[in-house]
């Protein structure tokens, strides 16, 4: 006998968890659906963004006990005990999955099946031999790793961030494949627990979605903390020993290394739903998808990385957050991404909001640049990051003066908690004069933003203009 819901969501992470929650707390009848009990919350609380930013937090403290003996203090141990700092990772999980657990959610008032679902019809799904149907169903079965399949591959320890946290042993050598965001930050983070990195990258530099300036400020960072960077490379095998044989400018070269973290990209997996018992329809591997994210069969829906696109956490946030108004409201509206921003938490953060500059240029929108360099800022100086930079997107003065925050990038230690409320602004259409007319506290951090904007005013002070100020001078 089939139950009947309201909803199903199949994937207990970000999204499935997001719109399931909510649909019960809102008094529909839900169910969430996940492979396991281990499975709940995701890549997020399971393999990313948990555990991999309790790992950069460990790393860095690590770093920072090496960075004081400038200040006369000997640093105790060039290298941290793994085992240890995997114990933190698993503390900060566990504290995590208390509220995203099977009874964590059964006290919102969801129903919860465990295991592998499948399509048996166009609104109905079979866990086991169970069997359920609802008038909405959403996909959010997530992504996973792209494995490394280089001859060879089988002589060394091969991880994914799937694996990495099982790690117990800090390796002496670690060769990184991939100079993205999870290749980068995980990356360095074994380097400052005391790891020898290597980081082959294929494009010609690290982050290849951020400006080119923002890369190359990262890897000049990144090569002196002693993490060696490899561009325009290619990985080509692993000896019988395991070390890794690089191409890299016209000649082969051999990296010496203890283990390897595959870091090429993700994918998503279609196979075991039989998508097509549901009359949903797919394309080069990926769900066929209209602008309010329904498949084929409009009752269903994907949200997260199953949908493609821009595989975030957040991003399954702004998806469950459209598809929810769509359901109970009769205003829909369309996916928008124009004001999405992201953050790589590496050691300085890489910060990105909005509308980059070859969008706006696509789109023919005319805008100006605020190049701003942080060798004068206060903040960065007492702090020893004089080598920040941030570009902030905004149109050209309307007739009144009036300026928006189309986007930007900015690179500095916390950068991500620096660019809010540029975000905030931008996401709002608030005025750049908000920024302009704020009294920040001195000297915080934050005031970087003001004065890349007080750079740009000045520039507007023309002869013409102080000729003004000085003939209003004499009335004062």
């Amino acid at each position: 006998m089939k139950r009947s819901y309201d909803l199903i969501a199949i994937g207990a992470g970000s999204a499935g968890i997001g719109i399931a929650a909510f649909m019960a707390k809102a008094g529909f009848k839900a169910l969430l659906i996940d492979k396991s009990e281990t499975a709940l919350g995701g890549d997020c609380l399971n393999y990313g963004c948990v555990p991999s930013k309790a790992l950069i937090h460990a790393a860095r403290q690590v770093q920072a006990s090496r960075e004081i003996e400038r200040f006369g203090i000997s640093a105790p141990s060039s290298k941290a005990d793994l085992s240890k700092v995997m114990n933190y990772v698993r503390e900060c999980q566990e504290h995590v999955r208390h509220h995203e657990s099977k009874e964590a959610f059964e006290e919102m008032g969801l129903d919860v099946a465990l295991g592998s679902a499948r399509f048996t019809g166009p609104n109905s799904v079979k866990v086991g031999d169970d069997e359920f149907s609802a008038k909405k169903i959403v996909l959010a079965t997530g992504s996973s790793p792209r494995m490394l399949n280089t001859p060879g591959i089988e002589n060394i320890p091969s991880y994914t961030n799937e694996t990495l946290f099982d790690m117990d042993t800090l390796p002496e050598r670690l060769l990184v494949a991939g100079g993205g965001p999870i290749g980068c930050e995980l990356g360095q983070a074994f380097a400052m627990l005391g790891s020898k990195v290597t980081i082959v990258q294929s494009s010609d530099r690290l982050l290849h979605k951020e400006r080119a300036e923002v890369s190359q400020i990262l890897k000049e960072q990144f090569e002196a903390q002693g993490i060696e960077i490899m561009l325009g490379a290619r990985l080509d095998s692993f000896s019988d020993k395991g070390d890794a044989i690089v191409s890299i400018g016209g000649e082969q070269v051999i990296i010496e290394c203890d283990a390897v973290l595959s870091s090429i990209g993700r994918k998503i997996h279609l196979e075991s739903l039989d998508l097509d018992k549901a009359g949903i329809e797919t394309q080069d591997g990926r769900i066929v998808l209209d602008e309010q994210l329904r498949t084929t069969n409009q009752n269903i829906l994907a949200c997260g990385d199953v949908a493609g696109g821009l595989m975030f956490s957040h991003a399954a946030e702004l998806h469950v957050r459209m598809v929810i108004n769509n359901l109970l409201s009769p205003l829909r509206k369309k996916l928008d991404t124009s004001h999405f921003s992201w953050v790589t938490f590496t050691s300085p953060e890489v910060a990105t909001f909005g509308r980059s500059a070859e969008e706006l240029e696509k789109e023919r929108v005319e805008f100006i640049t605020l190049d701003h360099d942080f060798k004068s800022d206060d903040r960065a100086i007492t702090d020893d990051y004089r080598y920040g930079k941030a570009y902030t997107y905004l149109t050209k003065p309307n007739l009144y003066g009036s300026q928006k925050i189309l986007g930007g990038t900015m690179i500095a230690p916390n950068a991500g908690e620096l660019i809010q409320e540029l975000i905030l602004t931008n996401s709002a259409g608030i005025k750049a004069s908000a920024i302009f007319n704020k009294i920040y506290p001195y000297p915080t951090a934050s005031r970087v933003n003001q004065m890349a904007m007080v750079n740009e005013q000045e520039k507007r002070l023309t002869p013409a203009m102080k000729k003004l100020f000085r003939f209003l001078y004499k009335f004062s």
